[in-house]
C-alpha cells in the first residue's frame, strides 16, 4: 500500500485528489495539510511514501517544506512530488534541486497522477523526463545569474569514468534497463552504477542526479531534444 500526504492550501483541491487516490486499491491518503509546516509534521508522524506538495502555500511554502523533508535523514523514504500551475517555473527547479522527485502540473490527467504516484513510490525514473529536463535545463543554465555559484567540478572527482557515463544517461531520462542496453551491461549492473553514483554524490534520487549533471557541466541545455 502506497501512503500519500496531500499538501495544498485549497480544501477543494485536496478533496479531489483524495477521492481519486483513495479509490485505488494500492494507494491510501494518510493525511492532509493546508501549508508546508503541517505537511512536514504529517510526514514525520505518518512516514508517508509520497507527498503531493503544492509549491505555493501560505506561511511555510512547498519549497521550504520540501527542503526540510529532504534534509531529514529519518524521512529518506518519503518522496516529494511538486504540484504546480506552470511547468517552467524557477520555484519548481529549486524544489527539484532541493530534493523533490519530480513535478506535475495541476491539470494533469487523473491516470497520469496515479501513474506518477506509483512510479515515484517504486523509485523509478523521472516523471515526464523531457519536461523535467526542460525545467532543469532552463534554470541550471546560468546559476550565477541567479546569485548561485556553479557547483565545483571536484564534486565529480570521486566518480569513475563509468559512473560519469551512467550519470549522463540518467540525465537523458533513461531507465536502468535502457542504460543497460546502451552500455551493453546487465540491468543489475546498471542499477548498481546508478546507486553508487547517488551515494557518492549524496543525491536523494535520480532527479537530483540530473540537476547535478547540469550544474556540473556534464550535460548542457540544448544537448537533448525535448
Amino acid at each position: 500500500m502506497i501512503s500519500v500526504v496531500l499538501a495544498d492550501d485549497q480544501a477543494l483541491v485536496r478533496a479531489g485528489f483524495r477521492a481519486l487516490l483513495d479509490a485505488e486499491p494500492d494507494i491510501t491518503v494518510v493525511g492532509e495539510a493546508a501549508d508546508g509546516l503541517q505537511a512536514v509534521s504529517l510526514v514525520r508522524e505518518t512516514r508517508a511514501d509520497i507527498v503531493l506538495m503544492d509549491i505555493r502555500m501560505p506561511g511555510v511554502d512547498g519549497l521550504e517544506a520540501t527542503r526540510r523533508i529532504a534534509a531529514d535523514p529519518e524521512l529518506a523514504g518519503t518522496k516529494v512530488v511538486i504540484l504546480t500551475t506552470f511547468e517552467l517555473d524557477e520555484y519548481v527547479f529549486e524544489a527539484l534541486r532541493t530534493g523533490a522527485s519530480g513535478f506535475l502540473v495541476k491539470d494533469t490527467e487523473p491516470v497520469e497522477l496515479l501513474r506518477a504516484v506509483r512510479v515515484v513510490a517504486a523509485g523509478e525514473a523521472l516523471l515526464s523526463p523531457s519536461v523535467t529536463r526542460r525545467v532543469i535545463g532552463e534554470f541550471a543554465a546560468g546559476p550565477a545569474v541567479r546569485g548561485r555559484a556553479p557547483e565545483p567540478s571536484r564534486q565529480l572527482e570521486q566518480l569513475t569514468d563509468r559512473e560519469r557515463e551512467v550519470m549522463v544517461l540518467v540525465a537523458e531520462g533513461l531507465s536502468n534497463d535502457e542504460i543497460a542496453g546502451r552500455l551493453i551491461i546487465s540491468p543489475a549492473t546498471a542499477k548498481t552504477h546508478v546507486s553508487r553514483t547517488m551515494i557518492k554524490l549524496s543525491a536523494r534520487d535520480r532527479t537530483q542526479l540530473v540537476v547535478l549533471a547540469y550544474e556540473a557541466g556534464l550535460i548542457r541545455p540544448g544537448w537533448l531534444s525535448s
